[in-house]
């Protein structure tokens, strides 16, 4: 039997990146043309904003250019739920899940595929990560739809209030940030129950699915896993920090802060300090906040949330190995050290390079928006720019306004935020090594 014959002829020949890339494509080709039907929306709904919502929606960002409450109908939300839902917990898990339900055994290309998809280092784990990644999801969602049912009663009948709780659950652990109210969660800034329940199901879902199961497994702080240790600790600081600088920066801006109550501040400047790391909610108005504030949100909002979880961003194991570097390098120490582990010059060069190409990816987003829009204000593009490109959906009111070039670059900074990080992962996975050595240059640096 020739190696033809050998080959299945349901076998498709592709890259990881490229297979990737085509999965989230088709999630946002289905779910453009689901949005596009009579069924799914009221009034007019031109192609390019279909587009643009599902392109946002499976690249779980937020950022919209109509009010999804009014302008969808409840098919067409629902549909937007799926594909938050999809895009929240990626493709490859969606694939991979799907060729363990048919199959015990999935061949070694597509077990190395899932390996450095969820980042693990053994193969006997990538399963029982995926399957955990979708139990994880499904029962926070369901903790946050039964909270914010109980909060929505107050005010709606059940119906309304289970369908409103479970859009927002989905929305929220998904780092979403659609809203189906006009002005995000503004006219519920001093609800306490509602607002810190939807924070809390952003933030966990930003850790990152390996974190959470590894909590489970562990239990105690000194046997997790240095990983785990390194992202709760980070997160916890970037919180704490940006929590007491919002809240400073914002308390006498008569525009946000200044006229509520110490709890309502403290509660607001809580949402807006977790908010920005990937959730495009917003309880205050983002364009009526200071410049520093603006400056600190978009620091935020760049550095984003853990590995495998649903934030974007760099990631926050990318910037702590990024700092840790500097710092490394300023002490000239030889050995990079976590938590008494050491850390691979492989890993660092890695963080560089995420950290570069997410920096790249804005300024050509920006700059060519700069161009697009000249009319419109420096700092609302940057904003605009850094918000797609790391897939939060924050917006200071500018999306609604932009031309059609516009919003077609912003598609393309979602979309290639969503899949580069990823993508990148593929790509410096399997490093080629070459048998020639050159000589060493010396190169000045600084």
């Amino acid at each position: 039997m020739n190696q033809a014959q050998n080959k299945s002829p349901n076998t498709i020949n592709l890259s990881p990146p490229s297979l990737l890339a085509l999965g989230f494509l088709s999630f946002i080709i289905v779910g453009t043309l689901l949005l596009k039907l009579p069924i799914s929306h009221h009034g007019e709904l031109s192609w390019l904003n279909a587009l643009f919502t599902s392109t946002s929606a499976v690249t779980i960002t937020g950022l919209s250019v109509v009010n999804v409450g009014e302008a969808y109908t409840t098919f067409g939300k629902i549909v937007i739920m799926l594909l938050l839902q999809s895009g929240g917990l990626g493709f490859m898990t969606f694939a991979i899940l799907a060729a363990l339900s048919l199959s015990s055994n999935i061949r070694l290309k597509q077990q190395m595929m899932a390996q450095e998809t969820i980042g693990q280092t053994s193969l006997a784990k990538v399963s029982f990560t995926i399957k955990g990644v979708l139990l994880y999801s499904l029962f926070f969602e369901a903790i946050g739809t039964f909270i914010l049912t109980i909060a929505w009663m107050q005010e709606y009948d059940f119906s309304r209030a289970f369908f409103y709780a479970a859009f927002y659950s989905v929305s929220a652990f998904n780092n979403g940030g659609f809203s189906l109210f006009p002005n995000s969660l503004m006219s519920f800034a001093d609800h306490y129950l509602i607002t810190f329940t939807i924070s809390m199901l952003y933030i966990i879902g930003g850790i990152g699915f390996v974190v959470l199961m590894d909590i489970k497994r562990a239990r105690r702080w000194k046997t997790l896993s240095p990983n785990s240790k390194l992202m709760l600790s980070t997160i916890a600081g970037l919180n704490l920090f940006a929590f007491i600088v919002i809240w400073a920066l914002e308390a006498n801006n008569p525009l946000t802060l200044s006229s509520m109550s110490l709890g309502d501040q403290a509660l607001n400047a809580w949402f807006h300090a977790t908010v920005p790391r990937s959730s495009g909610f917003n309880s205050l108005d983002v364009a009526s906040m200071t410049d520093a504030s603006t400056l600190v949100t978009m620091i935020l909002m760049f550095i984003g949330g853990g590995s495998l979880s649903t934030a974007g961003g760099i990631k926050v194991g990318t910037f702590i190995i990024v700092i840790l570097s500097v710092i490394t390098f300023l002490r000239r120490s030889e050995e990079l050290r976590v938590f008494n582990h050491s850390v691979s010059k492989a890993t660092s060069f890695k963080a560089f390079a995420v950290l570069s190409i997410t920096a790249i990816l804005i300024f050509l987003g920006s700059f060519t928006l700069l161009i697009l829009e000249p009319n419109k204000d420096f700092l609302d593009l940057l904003f605009e720019a850094v918000s797609a490109a790391c897939t939060v959906g924050l917006s200071r009111g500018i999306t609604s306004e932009l031309q059609p070039a516009s919003l077609f670059a912003l598609i393309l900074l979602m979309f290639a935020g969503r899949l580069g990080p990823l993508t990148l992962a593929y790509l410096i996975a399997t490093p080629k090594k070459s048998r020639l050595k050159h000589p060493p240059a010396d190169i000045q640096i600084g």
